[in-house]
This record gives C-alpha cells, structure tokens and sequence, in this order.
C-alpha cells in the first residue's frame, strides 16, 4: 500500500472510532476516565494514580516544579501531590502517558526517535502554554498545558502505525496536512475524550490563526507552538513560523513585553518541561 493510501485508510479508521491502541493505553484510558468521576476523591485518585507507576512520578515531578511549589517545599508521596496540582492537572498528566504509551511498541529506532523527538517538542508547547496563559492571556493554564500535552496526539498515533506502513512518514507535508492530519487528529482526540474547548484549540493551530498578543485558548497555543525550541520532527505546515522567526515575536502586554515575562518565567518553564520529560 503506497503513502497516500495509508494514510487515508488509517484516516478513515479514526473517523469511525476503529483505532488500534496498545494494550497499556487502554488501561490507562479506564484510569482517566475514573479520575473525571464526580465521586473521585483525593484519597481515591491518590491509590489510583499509584497503580501506574509512570503517572505517580510524573505528578510527584510536576507538585515540585516551580510553577506549582512556589514555596519550595518539596511532596515526597503521591497524596500530597495528588492535593497540591489538583484533578485538572491531574487528568493532563493522565494524558501525557497516554501520549507516550502511543508510541511505546515502536521498534524501528527512526520511528522511536521521531515519537521521542515529538514528545519533546509536545512538552515545551505545554510548559510554555502554561505560562502563556497564567500571565499573557489570562486563560486557565491548566487547560492550556493540556492542549499543548495533546496537540501532536495525531501524529503520535501515525508513528504508532508506521511500522505497518513503510514511508508512511515520509514525504512533504501537503498529503498529511489535507488526507491525515485534522481526521486521524480528531478521531483520536475523541477517542481520549478531549473537551470541546481543547478540540477548538487545536482546530485553531490546524487552521494556523492567531491573533497577537493572544486572547484565546487557540491563540495561546499557536504561540506556545511557535515559541518551542524544538519543532515537531514530523510534516511541518507550509509556512509555518520558522525558529528564526520565532526569536522575533514580542509584543507589550500589561506592564511589560513578552520577551520581559519569558526571560522571567524562564526557570518555570524549564523544570515544567523536564517534569513532563
């Protein structure tokens, strides 16, 4: 089966829900969708979060990263973590292992270089649209790091499938971007059950409109995705910001710039970021 075929063929899978996780995504999927229960508690949450050994570091990371421990006093055990970072934090680092686990049955080291090379480039985009939210665009910076922990979910889940697939991700940008792009991305992010907030987001940075300085949850993450140091390693959209480009983006917000609030939240949003690693 040629490129295009593939690509179609998995892009119309995705649209009739019929995707093909492993078995680990699954099981954490359960985990998720137990934690949005309205009768979760911390207590609860706490002995969920520890049957899954890579979710109970990652949140014991992020209750001591700087964004989140402000203080500097460090949690040593999952409940107090659990407590500090709080459910919706919680359900976007439930995503974030779900992302990984995407890609975790990759065997071709290419392939696991790209998944490894995408999640770096997803966890900047998060750290960065939580402190463009909480101090540009005064969105709710949970939401906003979710959406970037997320937003590559599509080409996570084509990696996945890739070994079936040889050359399937390979090539320019146009097939990906008009046949698999928007319908494998929106049947996994349903499959996840991502909130339709989220879904516009990312609908935006598909559609790659923004406004600046940025107002919404779309342009919070177009800016976070621009500004990330590392770019996807997959199909990079004809005329996309480039690095170059990037370094240039400044505007006045409040009392400052934006150069000004990211030379400041620099520390934040590098121990954010080595967190979601």
């Amino acid at each position: 089966m040629d490129r295009l075929s593939a690509l179609k063929s998995i892009a119309a899978e995705a649209s009739r829900g019929d995707l093909s996780f492993p078995t680990n995504v699954d099981a954490t999927l359960r985990l998720q969708r137990a934690l949005g229960e309205p009768d979760c508690h911390t207590e609860m949450a706490a002995r969920l979060v520890q049957a899954e050994p890579l979710l109970a570091a990652r949140t014991v990371a992020i209750a001591n990263s700087v964004a989140y421990n402000r203080a500097g006093h460090d949690v040593t055990n999952v409940r107090a973590a659990v407590q500090r970072v709080g459910f919706r934090t919680l359900g976007a680092l439930a995503a974030s292992v779900i992302v990984r686990q995407l890609a975790s049955e990759i065997s071709d080291p290419g392939l696991r270089a790209k998944a490894d090379q995408l999640w770096i480039h997803s966890a900047h985009v998060a750290a960065l649209a939580q402190v463009i939210a909480r101090r540009v665009s005064f969105v709710d910076p949970e939401t906003a790091m979710f959406a970037g922990i997320v937003h590559e979910v599509g080409g996570f889940y084509l990696l996945s499938r890739a070994e079936e697939f040889p050359d399937l991700v390979e090539g320019g940008a146009d097939e990906w971007i008009e046949h698999g792009e928007v319908a494998i991305g929106r049947g996994v992010l349903l499959k996840l059950g991502v909130p339709v907030p989220v879904m516009g987001a990312i609908e935006a940075l598909w559609n790659g409109m923004r406004a600046l300085p940025p107002e919404t949850l779309g342009d919070t993450l177009l800016l976070a995705n621009d500004l990330a140091p590392f770019p996807s390693p997959l199909h990079q959209r004809p005329g996309a910001t480039t690095q170059a480009s990037a370094a240039t983006i400044d505007f006045t917000t409040g009392h400052g710039t934006l150069a000004q609030i990211l030379a400041e939240s620099a520390e934040e949003v590098k121990s954010l970021t080595t967190a979601l690693l």
